[in-house]
C-alpha cells in the first residue's frame, strides 16, 4: 500500500461540520449538549478546540476582505484542525508505552489508548498541539486517519461525508498534485496568498491543505519544528539504564524543555469577549473562545488551596 493522505481544500469548504459529526459517529465519541458551553462567544466554531472527546474541528477565522477578494466586507478563512500525521512524528518518537505508532504503509499515526500511561509527552512534543486526553486515567485521544477503514478499502469517515468535495483521500503524491493545481487556479483568480500546506512540513504531512488565504489566516503553524524534548528523550533512553536517579533527572529535563516549547497559555474573558495571552496580557483574538478556563482560573489554578477548595 502506498502512502495515503487526506486533502483539505479550504476554498471549497462550507463549514457545514459534517466531517466533525462523521468523526464522532464512526469513533463513538461523546458530544457536549451545549453551544460553546452555553455561552455564545461570537463564533460559530464549536467546540473552541480539539479535546479529549473531539478529534476534529472546523475553525472559523474572520478577516477583513481585501480588494478583489470578496464582494463583502469580511471573509471567512475556514480551517481544519486535527492531527496532521507527520512523517517525522515526534509524538510517536517520545511515547514510552507504544500508544502512538506510525503506520509505515499509510503514513498515519495510530492510537492504542490501552498502552497509554498518561505521561503527556506526546502533547508537549507535538508542534500542532494536537494530542489531548480523556477520562480519569488521562488516556490519549487524537485522529487516527481512520486507519481501520483505510485498511479495508474505505476512505476516512470525514472524507466520506463531505458534500462540497472539500475533503479528498488517496495516494499522497496524487493529493499533492491536485492541491498544486487548485492553488494555481486560485492565484489566477486573484487569491495571491493561496498556498499548499503539508507537502514538506515535518518531513511531509499526511494531511495536505489548500489554504486559500495563506497559512496564518487559516490558523496553521508557520514552519513547525520538532520540540527539543524529542532529541533529549532519545538521548536519555540508554542513560536511564544507569539507575533511577538518572531517570528522574532525565524526566525533569524533558518537562522543563516541554514547558518552554508549549503554545501560548490562552484564556477567554467572558466579559470582554477577548482571548488573551495569560503570560503577557496581550489580546490574541476577540470573540472566539480558545480555552475552557477564565483568566482568573488560569492565574489561580496553581495556587495552594485551603480546606474547602478555595485558594489562599
Amino acid at each position: 500500500m502506498s502512502e495515503k493522505a487526506i486533502l483539505f481544500d479550504s476554498s471549497k469548504c462550507t463549514a457545514c461540520k459534517g466531517c466533525q459529526i462523521a468523526c464522532k459517529c464512526w469513533n463513538g465519541l461523546p458530544s457536549p449538549t451545549g453551544l460553546n458551553e452555553n455561552v455564545f462567544s461570537g463564533t460559530l466554531q464549536n467546540p473552541p478546540d480539539v479535546n479529549g472527546d473531539t478529534r476534529l474541528i472546523i475553525t472559523f477565522n474572520e478577516m477583513e476582505a481585501e480588494e478583489g477578494m470578496s464582494n463583502k466586507s469580511i471573509a471567512w478563512a475556514f480551517g481544519r484542525r486535527s492531527c496532521q500525521h507527520c512523517s517525522d512524528a515526534p509524538c510517536a518518537q517520545v511515547c514510552p508505552g507504544g500508544a502512538l505508532v506510525k503506520d509505515e504503509a499509510t503514513g498515519f499515526v495510530s492510537v492504542d489508548d490501552s498502552k497509554c500511561i498518561g505521561c503527556q509527552y506526546c502533547s508537549s512534543a507535538c508542534p500542532f498541539d494536537v494530542p489531548h486526553y480523556y477520562g480519569a486515567q488521562s488516556k490519549v485521544n487524537k485522529c487516527t486517519g481512520c486507519i481501520d477503514r483505510v485498511e479495508n478499502g474505505m476512505a476516512p469517515a470525514c472524507v466520506s461525508t463531505c458534500q462540497p468535495g472539500a475533503l479528498q483521500f488517496g495516494d499522497r503524491d496524487e493529493m499533492i498534485a491536485i492541491a498544486h493545481k487548485r492553488v494555481e487556479f486560485l492565484k489566477a483568480h486573484g487569491y495571491e496568498k493561496a498556498t499548499v500546506y503539508g507537502e514538506n512540513e515535518m518531513g511531509g504531512l499526511h494531511v495536505i491543505q489548500v489554504l486559500k488565504y495563506g497559512v496564518e489566516a487559516h490558523g496553521q503553524v508557520e514552519d513547525p519544528k520538532v520540540s527539543p524534548m524529542v532529541g533529549l528523550q532519545q538521548i536519555m533512553k540508554p542513560i536511564t539504564a544507569v539507575g533511577t536517579g538518572a531517570t528522574v533527572l532525565g524526566l525533569g529535563a524533558m518537562f522543563a524543555l516541554a514547558a518552554g516549547y508549549r503554545h501560548k497559555n490562552l484564556a477567554y474573558n467572558e466579559k470582554t469577549g477577548d482571548t488573551i495571552d495569560v503570560d503577557t496580557g496581550e489580546v490574541v483574538k476577540h470573540g472566539d473562545a480558545q480555552d475552557e478556563l477564565t483568566v482568573v482560573e488560569h492565574l489561580t489554578e496553581n495556587l495552594p488551596k485551603k480546606k474547602g477548595g478555595s485558594h489562599e
